[in-house]
């Protein structure tokens, strides 16, 4: 049975008409997983895996494993883009032979078998190549006897979310929930696939995924890698003690009366620190930001990804805008960092 869990976005979408009117529900993939893992905390301490579609689910993927403190894997799966319109889903495909088709769709577009054939064969070949990119050696999660929790950034047709519960399901998982910012309410309701649902968003007619972002940037192959490996090491990290440099240190820098929220990182010995600062909304939480400074300390730099306005600060989109504010905070930031006993004798203090 099918559980379909919704929140008060339902009713603002589905008053509208079409999807001009709903552009940017979220402000990017790290938003929406962040909004998605609030609504899924219900399974935090329960034996849950968390699988993110490559590419554009991982990252909405990487903020529900972090808010459930949940082993974050993949599912990999491939669309099967219709030849002459290859964003229109004909089918999609899995890692282990899972394959789903549109017949509404091939019959609509008089996509003949070869052609089919021949997207398959293309799209097989990327697959197996992202398989070993995406894992590089790890083995996958044992979903045996768990909660699979399917996480992708949105679901127009449904092909992709099929084959990724099937593929589940076939791996063993005991329940199988499929968890999506925004899908078409239509789609929805066809799906027979997981045991439950959940959607914050359901548009009366979904005619693209990106609509409902205000950053729709695509992801790509090094950022899944990254947030994978991220989402490893800080389960390995999750038992160290408070204040442990393992993947880093979560701070608070005292500015106009209030906390900035940051993770520090510093390693080895550190030339230089820089400060990522972003003010509206995914700061500290960016996996861009991540990515980024991931690269930066490889090179022995220190970073601190920061949050220069409050989350209820960022409610107020005037506060994003108010360069006086936020140029404040940075120079509280870069002036803590110049107090700090193992950051005071850094050649350098970079912002970015």
């Amino acid at each position: 049975m099918c559980f379909l869990l919704l929140s008060s976005l339902d009713a603002e979408c589905g008053s509208l008409d079409g999807n001009a009117a709903v552009v940017g529900i979220f402000q990017d993939r790290a938003d929406a997983g962040r909004q998605l893992g609030l609504r899924l905390m219900y399974l935090r301490g329960q034996d849950t895996v968390i699988l993110g579609v490559p590419r554009g689910g991982v990252p909405v993927a990487f903020e529900v494993a972090a808010a459930l403190d949940a082993p974050l894997d993949v599912i990999i799966v491939r669309k099967l883009g219709v030849p002459s319109e290859p964003e229109l889903a004909m089918g999609a495909i899995g890692e282990d032979g899972t394959r789903a088709l549109e017949r509404s769709v091939l019959a609509a577009t008089g996509v003949k078998q070869e052609e089919l054939r021949a997207v398959e064969r293309r799209e097989r070949a990327i697959l197996e190549d992202r398989v070993g990119r995406f894992r590089a050696g790890r083995a996958r999660v044992d979903l045996k006897d768990r909660i699979a929790v399917v996480v992708d950034d949105g679901i127009a047709t449904g092909s992709t979310a099929r084959v990724a519960c099937r593929i589940a399901r076939n791996l063993g998982a005991a329940k199988v929930i499929l968890a999506v910012p925004v899908a078409s309410a239509d789609v929805l309701a066809r799906l027979t696939e997981p045991d439950e649902v959940v959607c914050l968003a359901t548009p009366p007619r979904l005619t693209a995924v990106g609509h409902h972002y205000r950053d729709f940037s695509p992801t790509g192959d090094d950022e899944v890698a990254w947030l994978l490996a991220a989402a490893a090491e800080r389960l390995q990290n999750a038992s160290s003690t408070a204040g442990s440099r393992g993947p880093g240190e979560e701070v608070r820098i005292p500015c106009d009366g209030l906390w900035l929220r940051g993770y520090l990182h510093l390693p080895g010995s550190t030339a230089g620190v820089v400060v990522f600062a972003h003010g509206s909304g995914s700061g500290r939480h960016s996996p861009r930001n991540g990515f980024v400074a991931a690269t930066l300390r490889r090179a022995g730099l220190g970073t601190l990804l920061l949050d220069l306005l409050t989350p209820g600060e960022e409610l107020n989109r005037a506060n994003v805008f108010d360069i006086e504010l936020l140029a404040r905070r940075l120079i509280a930031a870069t002036g803590w960092l110049g107090r700090r006993p193992d950051t005071a004798s850094c050649s350098e203090v970079g912002r970015a």
